[in-house]
Order: structure tokens, then C-alpha cells, then sequence
């Protein structure tokens, strides 16, 4: 940028300095010998001056809109950078209380997961102790070789023991 601006300001005086010559030029006055084949007092290519000037003040222009293109378009990637950095910062805050969030959520979720881990072993203890006491107690309720008649039968009879030895203790003639 800095050099475009130190060429833009050397066209410029070179055109200044051009303008002043031609100016000059135009006014000066004619050769002091005329020979008789001109027409009129010769005062050098005044016209072709407009070439070179011509050419110069383009190249003028071209810095000049190089400078306000590189002007425009650093104003324009600053205004996005900053708005890039606004945007990241924002997205930044929002993730780390996102992380905030999920590592609180994690530890609450570890605390539950221990405290289903004891409950799941107490319980598993009970209901071995549980089996255990089935396992000792089937042989005696399950298949004890006796049919349901038999024990019906039985039941009946212990029944009615059970009633004889209630009348005795009640003082009841049997």
C-alpha cells in the first residue's frame, strides 16, 4: 500500500512538472529563423503531448482505485474478522458452559450409577440368602414322595387331633 501511494504521489509531480513544460512550451515564443516553408511559427509536438500526459494520468487513476480497492477490501476483511472473532467468542462461552453442564451432569450420573451398584448388591445378597432358604426348604414342600390324597388324609387327621386335644384343655368330655 505504502508503495502505491509513494507511486501515485511520484506520477503526480511528474504530471505537474508535464503541465508546466507544455504550458510553458505553448507560450514560448518560435525559433528566431523561419524558413520559408512553414506556414506558420513552429512551436514543437504540442499535440503529441497529450500521449504521454494522457498515459500518466491513467496511471494515476489506476493507483488512486488501486488504493481505494486495497482500502475497501481491508476495511471489509476487518469488519469480517471482527465479526469471525465476535461470533467465536460467543460459540466459545456457549461450549464451555455446555462442558460446565455435561461434566456436572457426569458426576451426578457416576454418584447414581454407585448408589445402583450398592442397591443392586444388597439386593443380590438378599436374594441369594433367598434361593438358599427355597433351596433348603423345597425337598420338604415340593416331591416329598407323598400323594396329594395321602396328605390330604393326613391333614384331616391332625385336624381333628388338633380339636380333641383343644376340647381337653377346655375341659370337654372326648
Amino acid at each position: 500500500m505504502s508503495d502505491a501511494q509513494a507511486a501515485q504521489t511520484a506520477v503526480a509531480k511528474a504530471l505537474t512538472v508535464l503541465n508546466e513544460f507544455y504550458a510553458k512550451a505553448a507560450d514560448a515564443t518560435s525559433f528566431l529563423q523561419q524558413p520559408e516553408t512553414f506556414d506558420s511559427e513552429y512551436k514543437g509536438m504540442q499535440g503529441e503531448s497529450g500521449g504521454v500526459v494522457g498515459m500518466l494520468e491513467v496511471i494515476e487513476s489506476d493507483f488512486a482505485r488501486l488504493a481505494g480497492d486495497t482500502d475497501s477490501a481491508e476495511d471489509s476483511s476487518q469488519r469480517e474478522y471482527d465479526e469471525f472473532m465476535t461470533d467465536s467468542k460467543m460459540d466459545k462461552a456457549e461450549k464451555s458452559k455446555d462442558l460446565e453442564h455435561k461434566a456436572a451432569k457426569q458426576q451426578d450420573q457416576s454418584q447414581a450409577l454407585l448408589e445402583k451398584k450398592g442397591d443392586l448388591e444388597g439386593t443380590q445378597k438378599e436374594l441369594d440368602s433367598a434361593l438358599a432358604y427355597f433351596d433348603k426348604l423345597k425337598p420338604s414342600c415340593v416331591d416329598t414322595g407323598v400323594s396329594y390324597e395321602d396328605r390330604v388324609s393326613r391333614r384331616k387327621e391332625e385336624i381333628a387331633s388338633l380339636r380333641d386335644a383343644l376340647r381337653i384343655l377346655n375341659g370337654e368330655n372326648i
